[in-house]
């Protein structure tokens, strides 16, 4: 049966620490922003006592549109959990999801104004934070990305940002004169770290697809190996857990207007087995043309079975599977709306 029937829901995630508790982040009509719990496997949610929102009086009249992004906290913290919102603000609970607090490191940092820039430099529905990542190895070890605003880092739970943008282009800025790279105000539409090998992080940018191996701070562009006539934009980016080298991205037409669809029509994913040094088209089970749909940042998701499984969910509201890895999909589902987030968790 559906659950928030005829609402909005950017994401739900079930926590791995227990694999019961679930989190939905939802626009209500009559609620407005806001978080629901669920303690029974999404039986049943609750909403939360205090959504995430940004201070009373805020300086810069920010207020939550919608809370757009969560996170659960590292193992060592089992009641943590880190939600982003529109526009940009970083939010964290202590119990569960149940009241949330703002992480003022971020949302009042002196310099946080200019990274997020103007409203009319958003995207078309406000802008986002997303793709807040937790270091299994260290839980003051933060990452999150803004669309736009770029990619940040934190080493000390959010108390400090400092932009992680080196190597990635911003081809809708005019060059700089002094040749030098824009630190901040990049586009990045998703952002992961693999989770066995933390030191590896990859991101699709709305100018790209990059990889980076820490502790270097520079991002490299492994989207120019794809064929040209596809290009290397698009919104979703998942990679194999058990192979750091290994990942896959469904690319859309970024030319003209960008249609926000599939190149002529034909969906495919892109697989790297080699970390982008090449990458092949994954399309067998799809339709073969007029096929005019896309998948958003969170709408693409890999499980941890072996063969690995893929899942997508579609702007037509069809969700698509893979149990080889990509070698071959089948359609779940049809006919439901337009699909903002498809996520995967093993249940207890």
């Amino acid at each position: 049966m559906p659950v928030f029937l005829g609402q909005q829901v950017h994401h739900v995630v079930l926590d791995p620490r227990d694999r019961r508790t679930l989190l939905a982040a939802s626009r209500q009509w009559h609620l407005g922003p806001t978080v629901f719990r669920s303690d029974d496997g999404g039986a049943t949610f609750k909403e939360a006592k205090v959504p995430p929102a940004f201070v009373k009086g805020d300086p810069r009249g920010r207020a939550v549109d919608h809370v757009f992004w969560l996170t659960p906290g590292h193992p060592s913290e089992p009641g943590v959990w880190y939600a982003g919102s529109s526009p940009q603000g970083l939010f964290r609970s202590e119990d569960g999801g149940q009241s949330w607090e703002p992480v003022s490191g971020f949302n009042d940092h002196p310099e946080q104004h200019k990274w997020v820039g103007s409203d009319k430099d958003q995207t078309p529905d406000g802008g986002k934070l997303h793709s807040i990542l937790v270091d299994p190895r260290d839980p003051a070890h933060l990452y999150l990305s803004m669309s736009g605003g770029g990619t940040f880092e934190s080493t000390d739970r959010g108390a400090d940002w400092k932009p992680l943008n080196s190597g990635v282009a911003m081809d809708f800025a005019p060059p700089k004169e002094d040749g030098s790279e824009y630190p901040y105000g990049h586009d990045p539409h998703c952002m992961i770290q693999h989770p066995a090998n933390p030191d590896r992080l990859y991101q699709q940018n709305h100018c790209g697809i990059y990889r980076m191996d820490r502790p270097e701070g520079r991002w490299i562009r492994i989207g120019k190996n794809m064929p040209a006539e596809v290009g290397d934009i698009g919104f979703g980016i998942v990679s194999n857990p058990r192979n750091p080298d290994c990942a896959w991205v469904f690319p859309m037409d970024g030319t003209g207007d960008w249609s926000r669809t599939p190149p002529s029509g034909r969906p495919a994913l892109f697989r790297t087995r080699d970390a982008g040094a090449s990458w092949q088209r994954c399309d067998v089970g799809f339709p073969k043309e007029n096929a005019w749909w896309t998948v958003k940042r969170q709408a693409l998701a890999a499980d941890s079975g072996s063969p690995m499984g893929l899942y997508l969910g579609t702007t037509s509201g069809e969700v698509w599977s893979s149990q080889d890895e990509g070698d071959s999909f089948s359609c779940l589902f049809r006919h439901l709306p337009q699909i903002h987030a498809v996520t995967v968790g093993e249940p207890a």
